[in-house]
């Protein structure tokens, strides 16, 4: 079964934002993503609008093709956004101020009364919620209670794990994980931490059916594509050169 892979661009966004310019466009960066075959664009919508603002998602929402997935905290302000952006999915992540990144999964367990109102809202808008989550039992069926259609295994521990025998553990537990939500017909997503070099253990996974990467593709594009973007300004020296000349 192939698997869709979802490009995040939070982290076009983060390099804009360092120096408040317009420039490198997240939206640009994701038509470039489909481009070149990605199946769908993620974006995080923070509290604190550290990396993606809202005028972002809605450019996102009018340009892309492909899918849009809106990572989000699941409150009010959040789900009024979605229903007016109207992304082909909203996936409720765990958000703390003082985090660098996404810290672990969402407790649906513990809160599921508060959750399941805001699932509703937009399932009554037909778009796909998913819930971010450790690869835990509990939060696989809580998931479900709740009304989410996907679930998006945090890949983080195994990411972070050094040893190969805690790599192999974690690996067998996200398997065994994404196997109990497919048999409860959920979707099954993964994502965190994932690079070129430890997404192949994951991708084996047969039920997982898409994967949202994105620190790790922003990082390889400064890198593989450096030797292209000086090769560029090189020549518009040199164009500056000759025009001395004229």
């Amino acid at each position: 079964m192939p698997i869709r892979l979802h490009v995040n661009v939070d982290h076009v966004a983060t390099l804009r934002q360092a120096r408040g310019t317009t420039y490198p466009d997240p939206v640009y960066a994701a038509q470039v993503c489909e481009s070149a075959g990605a199946d769908g664009i993620t974006i995080h919508l923070r509290e604190d609008r550290r990396h993606i603002v809202d005028r972002d998602v809605t450019r996102m929402r009018e340009s892309i093709s492909t899918l849009l997935n809106l990572e989000c905290a699941a409150t009010d302000e959040m789900v009024d956004i979605a229903l007016r952006t109207r992304p082909d999915c909203v996936t409720f992540v765990p958000e703390r101020r003082e985090e660098r990144t996404t810290e672990g999964g969402l407790d649906v367990v513990g809160q599921r009364a508060y959750l399941e109102p805001r699932v509703a809202r937009l399932r009554d808008a037909h778009v796909k919620v998913s819930m971010f989550i450790a690869a835990d039992p509990a939060q696989i069926e809580a998931s479900l209670l709740v009304g989410a259609q996907q679930i998006e295994l945090h890949t983080g521990p195994y990411a972070h794990a050094r040893a190969p025998r805690e790599k192999k553990r974690e690996i067998e537990v996200l398997a065994r994980a994404a196997q109990k939500a497919k048999k409860m017909e959920l979707e099954v997503a993964a994502g965190h931490g994932l690079t070129r070099f430890n997404v192949v253990d994951v991708a084996a996974i047969p039920e997982i059916e898409e994967l949202n990467i994105g620190h790790a593709i922003v990082a390889d594009a400064v890198i593989l594509g450096m030797a292209r973007a000086v090769r560029g300004m090189r020549g518009a020296i040199q164009r500056g050169i000759r025009r001395r000349r004229d």
